[in-house]
């Protein structure tokens, strides 16, 4: 492992491929070397602003937790051999937490996250993972489908706690790699109107390819779709300051909101107070997933959804700098990049 190759964060901006020594595999972890890992809008946050909330790069960081891999050892318990292509979940929560105990593993304030400073992730070719983070796949998976079955699984739990319910009219507010897999799983729940808003004309265009009814540029053309009744669901999923008070404008009269994105500079925008108070709005936030492995893993399998479509764009590790360049000026025809060291 002395000579991998790895994509370091110095600061906001400032992307650099270098000389990467993984600290050695404790007792209950294993080395795998990556088949994939994709650039993820957190990532990108991370690109851009030097952080996302207390997780701040103080020093050079390797990011990356939507990730395949090989194994490079047998996993008898889990009846995984050496070579196998597996996925990993990035969150290692503590399990002892009250929160932990109350199921809430996503939320575990003392998880250590593969990709989210302190902790390396796996834009490199290989590191240690925790033994109970590896996932036996399928053999019909392929490297990029089980790099997509984590971002797969943050829809999934978007997804539970929105409970979409039969002939209800829907918006989702962006349409990138998040936004559209919320799209393909609401188009399975016989929900009456999905209305996908996107400022980016490709991704709005995606939008209708994956199920979405209607799909325009703006809030405004949601709620003249709606007859300015609003939306009785809206699922946020942009990277925009303004998503909170967009989300809260889109929705109807006792409406619901789920919020998944997560806004540059960690900040929202001023919102009016009244206008959600008046609505009666039912607000959530919605952070990583839960155990939901099982089921992103059938539904890419069975060919449920499409993450394939999804991928757009692919980058060598040498040439992955470019891949946060183009996410963030936010490049023609681009919704999710994959890095494939």
């Amino acid at each position: 492992m002395s000579d991998n190759q790895a994509l370091f964060i110095h600061g906001a901006g400032d992307v650099r491929v270098g000389a990467h020594r993984p600290a050695a595999p404790q007792s209950d972890e294993i080395v795998v070397q990556v088949a994939a890992v994709g650039v993820c809008g957190s990532d990108l946050h991370y690109y851009k602003d030097g952080g996302i909330g207390g997780a701040v790069i103080k020093e050079p960081f390797v990011p990356g937790h939507e990730f395949s891999a090989r194994v490079t050892a047998d996993i008898p318990a889990a009846g995984i051999s050496a070579g196998e292509l597996v996925a990993i979940d990035p969150a290692t929560p503590c399990l002892r937490c009250e929160w932990c105990e109350r199921g809430y593993h996503n939320l575990c304030p003392k998880v250590k996250f593969l990709g989210a400073p302190p902790y390396h992730g796996a834009m490199t070719a290989s590191l240690a993972v925790p033994v109970s983070s590896v996932i036996k796949l399928p053999a019909s998976i392929t490297p990029e489908q089980g790099a997509m079955l984590e971002p797969l699984g943050v829809c999934i739990h978007a997804i539970d706690l929105a409970k979409p319910r039969l002939m209800e009219a829907i918006a989702v507010l962006g349409c990138g790699g998040i936004g559209l897999g919320i799209i393909q799983l609401l188009q399975r729940t016989g929900c009456h109107q999905i209305m996908a808003v996107d400022p980016q004309p490709h991704r709005a265009r995606k939008a209708l390819d994956m199920g979405a009814h209607i799909a325009g540029a703006s809030l405004a053309e949601v709620q003249e779709a709606s007859g300015n009744r609003g939306c009785d669901l809206v699922i946020e999923a942009t990277n925009s300051p303004d998503g909170l008070r967009d989300a809260i404008l889109a929705a109807a009269i006792g409406g619901r909101v789920i919020l998944v994105g997560i806004p540059d500079g960690d900040t929202y925008s001023a919102v009016s107070a009244a206008e959600a108070r008046r609505r009666g709005l039912d607000l959530r936030f919605s952070r990583r997933m839960g155990n939901v492995y099982t089921r992103a893993i059938s539904l890419v399998e069975q060919s449920q959804v499409d993450v394939d479509g999804l991928i757009t764009h692919r980058f060598s590790l040498a040439d992955s700098p470019d891949s946060f360049a183009l996410q963030a000026e936010e490049a023609a025809d681009l919704i999710k990049s994959m890095i494939l060291p």
